[in-house]
């Protein structure tokens, strides 16, 4: 311990590592004091448990404040700044390595969640919930605070300073995108955190009711968003720097991050239905326990070097440690909800089969059987070579199998749920409401048949998305009929036009998925300096070939012209790895489809080139929608609360 506090061998690392010690402190002082308030109602225990959450995020904050220090100052006396970063980085390269291995990774992750403690300390209503909440934030503070400052320390000092650091990961530097998609994701996970506590402290003080989901709907939300966000710029990364024209490959890593995100739209959904109908009490606690739960799986897959990704951390200590932390709250909650289920028992009655209520159970269980089948598809190799010690791989065909027909349910879900009433459905009412929309989306089936689509799934994805937008504008616009303008509508019930508008994002995104995906056309070539070729039914022509040299590599960049347009892809090459040339696409961009070339490979004489042309129709639409989703969920999000206004008529509770 000695040494590594050693303010002579090394300060900053020194400073981060009694920062984090101090954090790790007074996160056990929190925790005692919150179990003791919540144990004793004793409201000082639980205000002196509420200011050491001030304390652990001002450590958290100075640690971290130390190793970007460290890394913008070169400081290699710090083994973690001299493994990942060297002096010619870019500045912007340097502050991402914070981030961009194990232990600053994890770091990272433990001072986004100091902070959500820090917000939520400030924002806690004084309940019979408050100390419990506080202390299930202690729990995952005492597990990521004490990674870092044990078994995953990024401030271990080096006995021997080199002179020039290794440098970071490649791949981590080949884009700007990785100074945003590792933050979004984090602020995503660690967001759940939030309604994850709220739960434990309704299991434990018995307070099932709708107060801790009202309490955590905007926090859910919000970290729904991130994670959307998030997952959507790792496919644009991919997308700009892989090279291959995709953006989504069911990378285990990246299924890591849509589990997350399927089972807090399912959550989100169904909270609804415990708020309208006090139904689904134990299912959504389920839910939110399995959506943080399942975040701590995919940082265990992620860093434990058990599955093979381009996203992957290396093998590690933190392994074991964290698949520990991830038994413990599944066996925490499983534990807290059998002792609760007396309380757990649904007050309203079951939901009648042509109901909103209904509409929404039926799509929880295609998130769930989604959210199973890419857990399954994920762990299935690792639990082979356990098992047999032989390796496997389960490929895109066995996800897509299942997550076509999936999705075309979702979407049909979709446009049908908010066209039904609370409670009960008339049956005639309903035809009479969906004759419209479905006409509409048969319409534009046929339209596409026409115009020579010939994938079902995509004729398919077409009608359910017009369906959708057609009874969406079918009841905004009886609505604002019935307001008097589209205005006043919309001031008036601002959260429900945001959901609105987030739906209208996805069905953007799903239309750029369906046709990007089946309809891409890849081609290849190698070209000659000044010649002309086809590919893909485009010109293109090798201009010229030429190198630039920066501090930290070289970049090969290739002059291409198709159809008289200008585009540079480059091959890139770092100084910490000269062997592996690094892909960066030239895109162009545009409604209908993109142009994509990548160089994949160079005559050294420079004298030709190799070349991949990919063209994607409507994968713009995929970003754009992403967009829109996020536009619609922050007019939510920030939207004031209003409470809930049944009308019964006729045996069924019209939508508020």
């Amino acid at each position: 311990m000695l040494n590594l506090i050693s303010f002579q061998s090394s300060p900053l690392a020194a400073l981060g590592q009694v920062a984090m010690l101090l954090a790790l402190a007074f996160t056990l002082a929190g925790l005692w004091l919150s179990v003791l308030g919540g144990l004793r109602s004793d409201p000082r225990s639980t205000e002196a448990a509420r200011r050491s959450v001030w304390a652990v995020f001002a450590f958290v904050s100075l640690a971290i404040l130390a190793l970007l220090s460290a890394l913008l100052r070169d400081d290699f006396s710090v083994r973690y700044v001299a493994e990942h970063s060297m002096t010619t980085s870019p500045t912007w390269v340097k502050i991402t390595s914070l981030w961009g291995a194990l232990e600053g990774s994890i770091l990272l992750w433990a001072w986004l969640l100091a902070g959500y403690a820090f917000i939520l300390s400030l924002t806690l209503r004084r309940d019979a919930l408050r100390p419990w909440a506080l202390g299930a934030m202690f729990v995952s503070l005492l597990f990521f605070v004490g990674v870092v400052a044990g078994v995953a320390s990024p401030f271990t000092p080096l006995a021997q300073i080199p002179l020039q650091g290794q440098g970071p990961n490649p791949a981590l530097q080949n884009h700007w995108m990785m100074a945003v998609h590792p933050v979004l994701l984090y602020l995503g996970f660690v967001g759940l955190s939030v309604p994850f506590a709220y739960a434990v402290a309704a299991l434990i003080t018995g307070r099932l009711s709708d107060h801790w989901l009202s309490v955590t709907r905007r926090w859910t939300l919000m970290a729904w968003v991130f994670l959307t966000a998030a997952i959507v710029a790792g496919g644009w990364w991919s997308y700009e720097t892989l090279g291959w024209g995709g953006y989504w490959a069911w990378d285990p890593v990246e299924n890591a991050s849509f589990i997350p995100w399927l089972l807090t739209t399912a959550f989100l959904h169904s909270i609804q239905i415990q708020e309208k109908r006090n139904l689904l009490r134990g299912w959504n606690i389920w839910l939110i326990v399995l959506a943080y739960t399942s975040t701590v799986l995919g940082t265990f897959l992620n860093r434990s070097g058990i599955v093979q990704s381009v996203h992957a951390f290396a093998g590690g200590p933190v392994g074991p440690v964290f698949l520990g932390f991830l038994a413990l709250l599944l066996i925490g909650g499983v534990a807290l909800t059998a002792w609760r289920t007396p309380k757990l028992r649904d007050l309203g009655e079951a939901p009648a089969p042509l109901s909103r209520e209904a509409a929404f159970l039926a799509g929880n269980w295609l998130f769930l059987v989604f959210s199973a089948v890419v857990l399954l598809g994920t762990l299935f190799p690792v639990i082979v070579e356990a098992v047999t010690g032989r390796k496997s791989s389960i490929g895109a065909p066995f996800f897509n199998t299942f997550s076509v027909p999936i999705g075309l349910g979702l979407l049909l879900l979709m446009g049908v749920g908010p066209l039904l009433p609370w409670r009960r459905a008339d049956g005639e009412s309903l035809l009479m409401a969906l004759r419209l929309p479905v006409g509409t989306g048969v319409l534009a089936a046929i339209i596409a048949a026409v115009l020579g689509v010939r994938s079902v799934a995509v004729l398919l994805t077409l009608a359910l998305c017009a369906y959708n937008v057609a009874g969406l504008a079918t009841l905004t616009l009886r609505a604002a009929r019935q307001r008097g303008s589209l205005t006043a509508l919309l001031s008036e019930q601002p959260r429900r036009y945001g959901a609105y508008t987030a739906h209208l994002g996805l069905v953007v995104l799903a239309l750029g998925l369906a046709f990007s995906g089946a309809y891409k056309q890849s081609g290849e070539t190698t070209l000659n300096l000044g010649q002309d070729k086809q590919v893909l039914g485009d010109t293109l022509r090798l201009e010229s070939l030429r190198e630039a040299k920066y501090d930290y590599g070289s970049s090969a960049i290739t002059q291409i012209r198709v159809n008289g347009q200008s585009f540079a892809p480059r091959m890139n090459v770092y100084a910490q790895d000269p062997g592996t040339p690094f892909p960066t696409p030239a895109v162009r961009y545009s409604v209908l489809g993109d142009t994509y070339l990548v160089t994949t490979n160079i005559d050294k004489n420079g004298k030709w080139a190799s070349i991949r042309l990919i063209k994607s129709p409507l994968v713009s639409w995929i970003w754009v929608g992403t967009l829109i989703i996020v536009l619609g969920a922050g007019v939510t999000l920030l939207s004031p609360a209003r409470p809930a206004v049944r009308k019964v008529t006729g045996g069924a509770v019209a939508a508020d």
